[in-house]
């Protein structure tokens, strides 16, 4: 039986808890999404909005997709991490994230998207073997070809600079980031 780990679980109830008080101005303070967006350095930027922005989504779109990204993979990474490295994991990547869009964008960003390629490519480097599924593709898929496709795309779409109003930079970041931290802890490949 599938089962949400407990900080997926709280990570999933935090941002929904913040995309509908702000979507549906629940909370009395007048432009709340302000204090949430990243915001570029040469309009409104404050060093907190590295971390604020990994809790804010665009549309509920945007945070379904988010949230179902975690909900898949993000338990077999926790499950191996623990709880209190996977959050790290989770935030650091958020923040590399972050920091990467605005070091090579600078524009307005939003999104859990840098903290869960950060769980991504923490995946890939812990599980490179392991067989997924994407729909439509009826065929399954190594993680480490498949996540590595996404980085790749959005690498290429960074640099090529598409104007698809999503942070490629911002992807790769947190993917790096995650990367980065299981090798760190000495936690790859172990499928």
């Amino acid at each position: 039986m599938f089962q949400l780990t407990p900080v997926i679980k709280n990570i999933i109830i935090i941002n929904v808890i913040i995309f509908f008080s702000i979507h549906l101005n629940l909370i009395p303070i007048p432009n709340l999404e302000n204090y949430f967006v990243l915001r570029p350095f040469n309009f409104g930027f404050k060093p907190y909005q590295i971390f604020t922005s990994m809790f804010m989504h665009g549309s509920t779109t945007h945070l379904i997709f988010n949230m179902i990204g975690l909900v898949f993979l993000g338990p077999h990474v926790e499950n191996n991490l623990g709880s209190k490295r996977f959050l790290n994991l989770y935030l650091l990547s958020g923040i590399a994230s972050g920091i990467a869009h605005l070091a090579l964008v600078n524009s307005p960003a939003v999104g859990a998207s840098g903290a869960i390629y950060g769980m991504l490519g923490a995946f890939a480097a812990m599980f490179p073997n392991m067989k997924l599924m994407v729909f439509p593709l009826p065929i399954p898929i190594k993680a480490i070809f498949l996540i590595g496709g996404y980085i790749v795309y959005d690498l290429y779409s960074g640099l090529s600079n598409r104007a698809t109003g999503i942070a490629h930079f911002a992807h790769v970041g947190g993917a790096i980031a995650g990367i980065a931290l299981i090798f760190y802890w000495g936690k790859q490949k172990q499928y």
